[in-house]
């Protein structure tokens, strides 16, 4: 097949074979073309063929925009994992509440373990509760205002401490199940369900700890994007913190043999495994591993049990109150150990922490503790015996009504509400609820005595028995206090606290 074309003076003759479409052989009659001087690699005729010049100018890239934008759409993908995650978390918590406990609540329990069954899931109900009611709702509005995600975290951060509750039941749990196996797995095939009781309750602590990597990602991104990320450090802060404290609650939660109240010993400052070496009455006892707990008011020893166990015990040996602590910071010139002793007594406990950075850190810790109770004991001897204005160094301060305050007066002492010698007592302004398991419900217009109160501005307090309800002892916010007739307390700066008294 043959195809003539004409462009200008020039004739082309095409043959095209029609078999495989492809190009032939091409003649050209070169008579009629006029002369010309062709450039090496031109060729004539063809000029009118090229593309045309594009007319809209290519945009020069602005790294700096590229990599906003790139940081951007990370922060949606970490907000859309956030918000999905805590979706399908609930939906497991519904699980647990509306399939285990529920299927538990019709079936019955056998009667050795009754009562124990409440014990297993703790308070995954109020956890379940307060996320499907509100915390999922909450996350979904921070897809319209990403500013509101760390707001969200910093708001309801003492919320979240429900779960130091979970944690410090945790192991109760694990041993309930444990003992009951057969009958939870029971439990698991009526349900249906593919996933172990055990599975499912691992959940909350897993989760608790997945929102400090997600919001570690967001502040990751939010940096790169240039933006204010203030509020989203004091999130992953705070996010970092609380898993801290689930993880001491259910070490604390495997000691065993200790008879006091572990939740009046005050905040929880340090626990570590040391090599200890015990002297009493000028005999050495050979080292041995301890667990050691450092509260705010008493330092606990303990043995370590079923060592190398994902589930460890700890059986209580020996405890000294902070109030009688004597520390050295120097021993055989080890820069590894350090000694606690106890005043009025011969027992000596040498210390060797498993590298330097440990022991600087207990050394610390345990100096700020009993340098702020050496402060607190001066101003109170130097001060009126009726008024008395503290700056407070410490984490914990404890109230008594003479002018020889003793810091380690701080439970109840005789049936008609004596405490110690402690008379300062506050009104409860208004109802409160428990939050926490160290805390207890008050109701507005009930007398409470103080025994105790720290930097977070949470009160230790005493309320005696009513009609309603018995005695208890623990911490209320400082917030729903007021002054009682015979007695004023009150906060004038974050760290300054004046009481005033009323002479009787």
């Amino acid at each position: 097949m043959s195809l003539y074309l004409t462009h200008g003076f020039l004739l082309y003759s095409i043959h095209v074979n029609p078999l495989n479409t492809r190009l032939g052989w091409m003649n050209v009659n070169t008579s009629l073309l006029p002369p010309q001087t062709l450039e090496p690699g031109a060729y004539p005729g063809f000029s009118s063929l090229s593309p045309p010049e594009q007319t809209t100018p290519v945009q020069p890239r602005n790294p700096e925009l590229e990599q906003r934008a790139k940081a951007m759409r990370g922060r949606m993908f970490v907000l859309n994992e956030l918000i999905q995650t805590e979706k399908d978390y609930v939906k497991d918590l519904g699980i647990v509440v509306e399939g285990f406990m529920k299927r538990i609540e019709d079936k019955g329990v056998p009667d050795d373990m009754k009562g124990k069954d409440k014990i297993v899931f703790g308070n995954i109900h109020q956890i379940y509760d307060w996320h499907r009611d509100f915390f999922v709702g909450e996350l979904e509005k921070c897809l319209e205002d990403h500013e509101h995600l760390p707001e969200l975290f910093i708001k309801h951060e003492r919320r979240l401490h429900m779960y130091v509750v979970y944690c410090q039941n945790k192991p109760k749990s694990e041993f309930i199940v444990a003992e009951y196996d057969t009958y939870f797995d029971g439990i698991q095939a009526d349900i249906q369900s593919r996933l172990s009781i055990s599975d499912f309750l691992i959940k909350p602590i897993q989760r608790i700890t997945k929102y400090q990597l997600l919001l570690k990602d967001f502040l990751k991104y939010s940096t790169k994007a240039g933006m204010d990320c203030e509020q989203i450090e004091k999130a992953v802060d705070l996010m970092s913190q609380v898993p801290k404290l689930c993880n001491d609650m259910m070490n604390l939660g495997r000691l065993q043999g200790y008879e006091g109240k572990l939740t009046s010993q005050g905040k929880l400052l340090q626990q570590e495994t040391f090599f200890v070496t015990e002297q009493d009455t000028g005999v050495l006892s050979r080292s041995k591993e301890r667990r050691v707990f450092l509260f705010e008011q008493i330092v606990i020893f303990s043995e370590l049990l079923r060592k190398g166990s994902s589930t460890p015990g700890y059986q209580f040996k020996k405890s000294i109150k902070v109030s009688y602590l004597g520390l050295e910071d120097s021993v055989d010139n080890d820069p590894c150990k350090f000694v606690l002793s106890c005043r009025g007594s011969s027992e000596r406990f040498t210390l060797q922490a498993a590298n330097v950075d440990i022991k600087q850190v207990w050394v610390r810790h345990i100096q700020e503790v009993l340098d702020a109770q050496s402060n607190f004991l001066s101003a109170g001897l130097s001060s009126s015996p009726h008024e008395h204005s503290l700056t407070l160094s410490s984490t914990v301060l404890i109230f008594s009504s003479s002018s020889s305050f003793f810091p380690w007066s701080s439970a109840p002492q005789d049936s008609d509400g004596g405490c110690n010698g402690v008379s300062s007592t506050m009104l409860v302004t208004q109802d409160y609820s428990a939050l926490k398991e160290n805390e207890i419900c008050v109701a507005q217009g009930e007398t409470v005595q103080i025994l105790a109160a720290n930097q977070q501005n949470m009160y230790l307090v005493y309320r005696p028995a009513n009609s309603q309800s018995p005695a208890a002892e623990g911490w209320v916010p400082g917030h729903i206090l007021g002054p009682a007739s015979n007695s004023t307390v009150f906060i004038s700066e974050p760290f300054t606290l004046n009481v005033s008294m009323a002479t009787t």
